[in-house]
């Protein structure tokens, strides 16, 4: 109560008191708070009962008040003060100290204040950025310290000073070996730096005995020597500054980039708030454009450790068994927005509170990596694939519990659309598909055990299991990079030695009529395309808007021709007999060419940086006498396609989805393979459109055991489309699903056939 009486008559003297010249009124309120330390035997009383805060506030007015009335850049007499008598060195001494209780809170106060509302560049000055780096290691050595908010404040605003200058990093990367030797010279000259810095932060000579109050002996600088005041004030400081005393092992193996450390530390704080600034601040720090610094923050802090500890253990912490739906389904999650709340959820579900966790973690990691220094994203992406995915996930998706499989793979399909930073993505490709580039044959298909258990899980046994791997594949096939489709496809038919090749002689062509092979129909002409209205009709520039480039060697065909023959015979595939579609309105080809030029407009602008070839490679260059093996994902596929006749309704759905996306890259060979009916193809091979031959032929045959084919095939049509109330089930129900999605896929296949070609001969 005394103490408090005696601030506020302080106060009102200072008040009354004739206003001094600034540099003077900033000497004596430093003065006042250095004989707080010479006239109080009391170390108990909190900072707050004390003029310390409010002397601190008027020192902080009083610079900002300086730098107000002279130009921009200039320093003035109270700056000058502040740097030459080192005040910033005495401030961090008594906050380490906490001397009086509360100080370490006030004097990061202090610095916070200074640092954000000075404008003038302090940090490059030694007497600045010297006590500043002091004052960072003593953040986050606690947590839920009583100073948690203050570290937080004080560590944002030196990151934010580094952002807007930095090379100013450069002096918080302390170098090892000097940070040693600096230790052990301050260990044999201890009693005399401390004196000497002492003198100089307090401005005084010989005058002001301080801090001996935390010894609990008050010294009268009237009654003892200059020299005896001297070795009081040495031992003083020593016992506040208590470098001798061992720090706390806080998980820094050195400390190398102590703000980076701090950061970490507070992170892991209980307040939320605190540990999303602490985020901030790392995602600031890791996109500074300095090398040395990126580096250091990779080599040398705990960083990839923190990200990749906790990714695992909220990963770990999710329900063994989780619904995909839920997975795919709950919202879409910030880092910085973790905030969920069960009792307001109305879509709650067992594990959501986790899966929220780790999603928006996820996300924090990606954000993180993305914003990165190159050097630091690509070092933190492989942590997270080493440490995270390959040590943790991979088990979960090798697993042989169909529940386990599932789950897994439910949540990587959902990290994999979440991922938006290149570095993390390519990590995420690698661990799913290996690095290999060289073509596959089946001895070595196994090669990376990964890649190989998940592609047999678009085969499994569980319908729900290959729908959710296929998922995963579709997706990927649609991020944009480059290994994905040559790891999965191209690679195989880098050499095109799934063609026969033969000279071409006269028996072998088509007569030429009137410029149109024999027997084509003119797409104008064509019943199958009188439904075009002209208002659903695309104009020749809409088709190829984002189409690669044309090489010059490209000669470009009369492509109408093309188009026709790949378009009817795709159309054509399915039977008179097996079709439904043109007894209901709307479900004609048209309806497919909006979308397959609006795709393959996107793919195009995809791949337009991978230096694709506009034209296949000549087949006298090619080695036409290597065998060819499709890949273990076409087998997969093909032989999925194969079994359309027998698979439940979602699965070939799923089956055809990936397939449609693999038809509408512009790659020649994949085009070539995947669209083109008159290949030649070389003895033993397969093409999409030879698997749908095959599979046609087989619906010819069991056509004719089944009563009532037609009107049986068009009842589930109009149930599919909901122009039928459901009723009794029908016979044959998967076999009849099967024809409808295989009379659609066709079209699909003539759809993309018609953009591609459409595109190629576009000028």
């Amino acid at each position: 109560m005394f103490s408090k009486l005696t601030s506020i008559l302080q106060h009102a003297v200072e008040v009354l008191a004739p206003s001094l010249p600034l540099q003077e009124d900033f000497v004596y309120h430093w003065k006042a708070i250095t004989h707080y330390y010479i006239e109080s035997a009391d170390d108990k009383a909190p900072v707050t009962d004390t003029n310390i805060p409010s002397h601190l506030e008027q020192m902080l007015d009083i610079l900002i008040q300086e730098e107000n009335e002279r130009e921009s850049g200039e320093t003035g007499p109270c700056m000058e003060y502040l740097l030459h008598h080192k005040i910033l060195e005495t401030l961090y001494t008594l906050g380490k100290a906490d001397c009086p209780p509360g100080m370490k809170q006030q004097v990061l106060v202090f610095y916070t204040k200074l640092l954000g509302r000075i404008r003038q560049p302090l940090l490059p000055h030694i007497n600045v950025h010297r006590p500043v780096q002091k004052l960072i290691r003593l953040c986050g050595e606690v947590l839920t310290a009583p100073t948690e908010n203050e570290e937080i404040q004080f560590l944002c605003i030196v990151c934010a000073k580094l952002k807007q200058d930095p090379y100013l990093v450069n002096f918080f990367l302390e170098n090892k070996l000097k940070t040693l030797a600096t230790k052990q010279s301050d260990a044999s000259s201890k009693a005399q730096e401390s004196n000497e810095v002492l003198i100089a932060d307090t401005g005084q000579t010989a005058e002001p005995g301080i801090m001996c109050g935390s010894t609990g002996a008050a010294v009268n600088s009237g009654t003892l020597s200059e020299s005896e005041l001297s070795d009081d004030l040495s031992a003083s400081l020593d016992s506040l500054d208590m470098t001798t005393q061992p720090e706390a092992p806080i998980n820094r193996p050195n400390q190398d980039y102590n703000l980076v450390n701090s950061l970490l530390n507070l992170t892991r704080s209980p307040d939320g708030r605190v540990a999303v600034k602490a985020c901030e601040g790392l995602m600031l720090l890791v996109s500074l454009p300095e090398q040395a610094a990126a580096k250091c923050l990779t080599e040398s802090t705990l960083l990839c450790e923190l990200l990749t500890e906790r990714l695992a253990a909220l990963y770990k912490a999710l329900p063994q068994s989780m619904d995909p739906l839920d997975i795919e389904t709950v919202e879409a999650v910030n880092w910085g927005l973790d905030s969920y709340n069960v009792k307001e959820d109305t879509s709650a579900f067992h594990g959501k509170r986790a899966l929220i966790s780790f999603l928006s973690w996820f996300d924090y990691c990606d954000q993180l990596i993305k914003e990165a220094h190159k050097i630091a994203a690509v070092s933190l992406a492989k942590a997270i694939r080493d440490r995270f995915f390959s040590a943790v996930m991979e088990h979960q998706l090798m697993q042989t519990s169909e529940i386990g499989i599932l789950t897994s793979t439910a949540l990587l399909h959902r990290i994999l659309r979440q991922v938006t930073s290149e570095a993390l993505l390519q990590e995420m490709i690698y661990f799913i598909l290996g690095e290999q580039r060289g073509p596959e044959s089946l001895s070595d298909i196994n090669k990376h055990p990964l890649r190989h258990r998940l592609i047999e899980h678009c085969d499994h046994i569980s319908d729900e299991i290959s729908i959710m791997t296929l998922r995963l594949f579709e997706h990927l096939l649609q991020k944009p990079n480059e290994h994905i489709l040559y790891n999965l496809i191209l690679r195989n038919l880098e050499e095109r030695n799934y063609v026969e090749f033969k000279p071409a002689c006269q028996e072998d062509r088509d007569v030429v009529e009137n410029g149109q092979i024999a027997g084509a129909v003119d797409l104008e002409e064509d019943p199958l395309f009188t439904d075009i209205s002209p208002g659903n009709r695309l104009s020749g520039t809409e088709w190829l808007s984002a189409s690669p480039p044309q090489t010059p060697d490209h000669v470009k065909p009369d492509g109408k021709t093309e188009v026709h023959k790949i378009v009817n015979s795709f159309l054509c595939l399915v039977p008179d007999e097996a079709k439904s579609s043109y007894h209901v309105e709307g479900t004609g080809y048209d309806t497919y060419l909006r979308d397959a030029h609006r795709q393959f407009r996107d793919y195009c602008a995809i791949c337009m940086r991978w230096d694709w070839p506009g034209l296949p490679k000549s087949l006298e260059r090619c080695d036409l006498e290597a065998p060819f093996f499709e890949g273990h994902f076409l087998k997969v596929l093909f032989e999925r396609m194969g079994k359309i006749l027998d698979q439940p309704y979602d699965v070939n759905l799923q089956v055809t989805s990936v397939l449609s996306k693999l038809s509408l890259f512009p790659h020649p060979h994949l085009h070539e393979y995947m669209l083109d009916p008159y290949v030649n193809l070389a003895p033993g091979c397969r093409s999409l459109f030879s698997v749908i031959v095959r599979v046609v032929g087989d619906l010819m045959v069991r056509i004719q055991r089944i009563p009532d084919f037609t009107p049986k095939l068009l009842l589930v049509r109009k149930r599919l489309l909901g122009m039928e109330p459901e009723g009794p089930v029908v016979d044959h129900m998967t076999l009849l699903e099967g024809v409808i999605i295989l009379e659609e896929f066709c079209k699909e296949l003539a759809a993309i056939a018609f953009v591609k070609y459409h595109a190629s001969t576009t000028p």
